[in-house]
C-alpha cells in the first residue's frame, strides 16, 4: 500500500475578494492574490491600478472594507497587533525606511535594544547585529550610520531587519529604481539565494524585463481590479503590457532615427565646456535648437551630477555652462532659470514637488515672478494655469486645487514636467523623467518631450532607461566621470549597454 500523498502547503499569503474605498474613490474592487512559498511573485499595473492599496492591506497598514487576508491559511492578525504582522510580512520601499543618524545595528533592533530591561547592552547589540547580517550574507559594518549606506546596502539591511522578526514574506516596492545594472544583478542573485532558504517575495516594478528575469509568477491589476495571474513563462511581454493597459500595442516611443535629421544651421543653445565637478571631469557637449542629447551610464558614472551642474544645483570645480553663448554663474539655480533652463530633477518627491500643495501651486512655482507684482499671483490666475496644465499634460485629477500628494506617480511626474515647461525655457534638462511611472504615463511624458523638441527647444535627457534615450539624436556615454563614447540615433541596445558597462570594448 502506497503512502498517502503529502498535503499541499498553504500559500504564504492569500487575499480573497479584497475591496477598499476612500470616499467615492474605489481603490480596490474584489481583488484576490495568492503567493506560494519560495517564489518571487510580481505585482504589476499602471500607477493608480491599486498596487499600493493592496500592499498596505497585505502589510497591516490598512483594513479592507471587504474580503480577507490569510497567512499560511490562518487569518491575518488585527491591525492593533503590529508585532504579529511583522512576524509574517515586511515591505522594503524605494525610499529609505531607516533612521539615517543611527547605526546599522541600532536600526536593525530599533525599539528592541533593551529586550525587556532599561539598559542597552551595546556590545551584545552589535554582536547580534553582526550575526544577523552574517546569516544572510550582508557585508555591512554594523557601526556605520545608516544614512551613509548605499541604496543597495540599505535595502539588504531592511530585508535583514524584516527577517529578524521571523517574517519570510518580503514585499519589494520598486527596489531597482535607484540601482545601477550591476547592483540590480546583485539584488536578484541575493533574492534567488534567499528563495532557496525559504524566503518569498512580492516584487513590484515598472520594469517588465525584470519580471521575466527574477519572478516565477505575475499578477496584473488594472483600474483597481484583478486582471491576470499566471506563470511568468506563460505570458509574453506584449500580453503583459496589454493586460496592464487594456490596449494592444504596448509602449510606443518615437525613435530619433525615424525623424528628419537636425538642420545643419540649427543654433547652438546649450554649451558645456571642460566641465568638472563631484564625480565627473572634463565633460564637454553641445545641444542645438530642436536637438535631443542623451547622457547614459551607470549610477556611478557621473551623468546625474553633470546634469545637476548644468541647471545650477551643483557648483563645478572647473569649466563653464553657457546658454545662447552667455556663461552662467556656477551653482545658481535662479540664474539658470532666468537664462532659460527648465529642469525635471531626478527625485520628484524631494526636489520636484511640494507634496502638500496643490497642482496649481506646483505648476506655477517657476513663474510666480511673472504672474503679479512682487511674486504675488492671484488665486484665479494660478487656477487658470493649473487647469491649463491638466489639459496640456493629461493629468488625471479632480481639479487644479487637488494636492499633488494625492496623485499617482505618473501624474505627479506630469506636474513636475508642467512646472519645468511653464516658463517656456530654451533648454530642458530631464533627469530620469519616467522613473517609477507606468507604461502609458511613460508614453505620455516622452510624447511631451518630443513635442517640445519639435518646437525648437534644446533637450538634455539623462536616464537609466533605454526607451527614454531613443528620443535622442545623440547619446553620450559616461563612465568613471568621463565621456567614453557617442552613439548616433539608431544605436543598438547591445552596443550602448556594452559601452555603459565597459565590456566588449577594444583598447
Amino acid at each position: 500500500m502506497s503512502a498517502p500523498a503529502p498535503e499541499t502547503a498553504a500559500p504564504v499569503v492569500s487575499a480573497h475578494g479584497v475591496g477598499k474605498r476612500y470616499g467615492p474613490t474605489v481603490a480596490l474592487h474584489d481583488v484576490s492574490l495568492t503567493v506560494h512559498a519560495g517564489e518571487s511573485h510580481a505585482l504589476v499595473g499602471r500607477n493608480g491600478a491599486g498596487k499600493s492599496t493592496l500592499v498596505s492591506i497585505l502589510t497591516g497598514l490598512s483594513l479592507p472594507d471587504t474580503g480577507s487576508v490569510e497567512f499560511g491559511g490562518v487569518p491575518a492578525p488585527p491591525l492593533s497587533k503590529q508585532d504579529d504582522w511583522k512576524a509574517h510580512v515586511a515591505c522594503v520601499y524605494q525610499h529609505a525606511m531607516v533612521v539615517p543618524q543611527l547605526t546599522v545595528a541600532e536600526n536593525l533592533f530599533l525599539n528592541r535594544q533593551a529586550r525587556g530591561g532599561f539598559a542597552i547592552g551595546w556590545r551584545k547589540l552589535r554582536r547580534q547585529a553582526r550575526e544577523l547580517l552574517d546569516s544572510w550574507d550582508v557585508a555591512v559594518d554594523v557601526d556605520t550610520p545608516a544614512g551613509e549606506l548605499s541604496v543597495e546596502d540599505r535595502q539588504f539591511v531592511e530585508i535583514a531587519r524584516a527577517l529578524s522578526y521571523g517574517a519570510r514574506f518580503i514585499v519589494l516596492d520598486e527596489p531597482t529604481a535607484q540601482l545601477d545594472s550591476q547592483a540590480i544583478e546583485r539584488l536578484f542573485e541575493r533574492m534567488r539565494q534567499m528563495q532557496r532558504s525559504g524566503v518569498t517575495f512580492l516584487f513590484i516594478s515598472h520594469h517588465l524585463h525584470e519580471v521575466y528575469e527574477v519572478c516565477q509568477a505575475v499578477t496584473v491589476l488594472r483600474d483597481a481590479k484583478h486582471v491576470l495571474t499566471a506563470p511568468v513563462a506563460d505570458v509574453s511581454r506584449p500580453q503583459l503590457v496589454d493586460a496592464m493597459t487594456g490596449e494592444q500595442g504596448g509602449l510606443s516611443v518615437r525613435d530619433a532615427a525615424s525623424r528628419d535629421p537636425l538642420a545643419v544651421d540649427a543654433a547652438e543653445v546649450l554649451t558645456v565646456d571642460a566641465l568638472s565637478g563631484d564625480g565627473f571631469h572634463d565633460v564637454s557637449l553641445r545641444v542645438h535648437r530642436g536637438e535631443v542629447v542623451g547622457l547614459a551610464g551607470s549610477n556611478a558614472s557621473g551623468k546625474h551630477q553633470v546634469a545637476e551642474t548644468v541647471y545650477g544645483l551643483r557648483s563645478p570645480s572647473a569649466g563653464t555652462v553657457s546658454v545662447d553663448g552667455k556663461p552662467l554663474p556656477p551653482g545658481d539655480i535662479p540664474a539658470a532659470v532666468h537664462a532659460g533652463i527648465g529642469c525635471v530633477p531626478r527625485d520628484r518627491h524631494h526636489e520636484g514637488l511640494v507634496l502638500e500643495h496643490s497642482i496649481m501651486d506646483n505648476a506655477t512655482l517657476s513663474v510666480l515672478d511673472r504672474m503679479g507684482p512682487a511674486g504675488f499671483a492671484s488665486p484665479s490666475a494660478r487656477h487658470d494655469r493649473g487647469a491649463r496644465a491638466l489639459a496640456a499634460y493629461d493629468i488625471v485629477a479632480a481639479g487644479p486645487e487637488q494636492p499633488v500628494a494625492d496623485l499617482s506617480g505618473g501624474n505627479q511626474q506630469k506636474v513636475v514636467l508642467a512646472r519645468a515647461l511653464e516658463s517656456d525655457p530654451r533648454v530642458v534638462v530631464l533627469i530620469n523623467p519616467t522613473a517609477g511611472v507606468d507604461v502609458k504615463s511613460k508614453e505620455a511624458l516622452l510624447a511631451v518631450v518630443d513635442r517640445v523638441r519639435a518646437e525648437g527647444k534644446a533637450v538634455l535627457i539623462v536616464s537609466d532607461e533605454l526607451d527614454d534615450l531613443r528620443l535622442a539624436d545623440r547619446v553620450l556615454v559616461l563612465r568613471a566621470g568621463a565621456v567614453v563614447a557617442e552613439h548616433q540615433a539608431g544605436w543598438s541596445d547591445g552596443d550602448l549597454v556594452a559601452d555603459i558597462e565597459g565590456v566588449g570594448l577594444h583598447d
